[in-house]
């Protein structure tokens, strides 16, 4: 996205409804949307550094105080220095608008909507404002709908009020892969309180699975908290068994945030960990298929060659993992998630082309970990 890279404040004004910034404008009258969502809809002039096509609407409650919630890695942590309104979501600016002129804006252009996903934030005002916008959307929009949620505001039933409101999946930010981890970075707050619960988050994972059915529960996993790829692969393979999708992000560092200077996984070792999940979760994979050295990192991959190679040249298993259209196309593709637009790839929201594949073999060096099975 080469979206005039600006700060939140100075993004530009499109049509009739401009793209506000002052305080004091709430969920759910108001929300944030990703800057993607903001080209796409009009609300700010720019365009992606590839063309593709982009129907992923992305929203982000907004509230004066914040999200409640301190984890070690996020911009919108309440100790991360700054004013509110001026903090990044996995790095990326989410513009404000009006929910109306918002639901307004995706009716007038529905013929190119795939997918919609509001994204909850820990806050007591969540749950009702969430549900106010879920209605207002079905109210004039038909998309498929997806809820990134919330554990901490949630329980079985409004699990289930979510369900008969219109909503198709269910998404949870898991994000640490080990009770550790989870605790390490959501659960040791500086600035006081108990943190998230690991227990409530899998409660909330187990509700969704019963209410919602199979493949429409996901959970956010991400790499490069200090987890071995053993852990990556045993989560792949829990969730899989669950039939519950596992959407695979890469840690990017936030300015100012607790991991501010921590770096991202090294690429090679990125490619690997998203080719490991695509033969768990499409192709069948078991644990006896991988092998790791003492300190957990992936060393070989047995399997049949010719799905291997397929896999890769395909580029799916490189592909932004996200929520899919109404047909089971890719619907969510959340462009530089991962990566800053000046960077290469991490993930492909759009089909890889053969000089894609080119460079991904590369980064992958396949030759090093894979044995072809006999």
């Amino acid at each position: 996205m080469t979206a005039t890279q600006q700060g939140r404040k100075s993004l530009p004004m499109a049509g009739d409804s401009p793209v506000e910034q002052d305080a004091g404008k709430v969920s759910p009258d108001w929300v944030r949307i990703s800057g993607a969502s903001a080209i796409a809809l009009r609300f700010a002039s720019g365009r992606f550094s590839r063309d593709f096509d982009f129907g992923g609407i992305t929203l982000l409650l907004n509230y004066d105080a914040g999200c409640k919630s301190e984890c070690s890695y996020c911009g919108l942590a309440r100790t991360r220095p700054g004013a509110y309104e001026d903090k990044s979501f996995i790095r990326v600016d989410w513009p404000l608008v009006r929910t109306d002129d918002l639901v307004d804006r995706m009716a007038e252009h529905h013929d190119k909507l795939t997918r919609l996903c509001i994204s909850m934030v820990t806050n007591p005002f969540a749950f009702r404002d969430t549900c106010d916008i879920t209605r207002r959307i079905r109210s004039k929009v038909s998309a498929p709908l997806s809820i990134l949620v919330a554990p901490p505001t949630l329980n079985r039933k409004k699990m289930e009020t979510f369900a008969e409101l219109g909503v198709d999946m269910i998404g949870i930010g898991l994000d640490a892969v080990t009770e550790d981890l989870f605790r390490q970075h959501r659960t040791d707050v500086p600035a006081g309180g108990s943190g998230l619960s690991w227990e409530k988050y899998w409660s909330v994972v187990h509700d969704a699975r019963d209410i919602f059915g199979p493949w429409k529960v996901n959970c956010h996993t991400l790499v490069g908290l200090g987890e071995t790829d053993a852990d990556m692969v045993d989560m792949f393979v829990h969730l899989r068994d669950k039939e519950i999708f596992s959407y695979l992000f890469c840690f990017n560092p936030e300015p100012d945030s607790r991991l501010g200077e921590q770096p991202k996984s090294p690429i090679a070792r990125w490619r690997r960990i998203q080719l490991a999940k695509h033969l768990i979760e499409t192709e069948g994979f078991g644990p006896e298929q991988f092998d790791f050295d003492g300190d957990g990192n992936l060393a070989l991959v047995q399997g049949p060659a010719v799905v291997v190679e397929q896999s890769v040249t395909s580029g799916i298993p490189f592909m932004t993992d996200g929520c899919p259209g109404e047909n089971g196309e890719p619907g969510c593709t959340r462009p530089y998630g991962s990566y800053r637009p000046s960077e290469s790839f991490r993930d492909f929201p759009f089909q890889p082309t053969p000089q894609d594949i080119v460079q991904i073999r590369a980064e992958l060096a396949l030759d090093d970990i894979f044995q072809p099975a006999r």
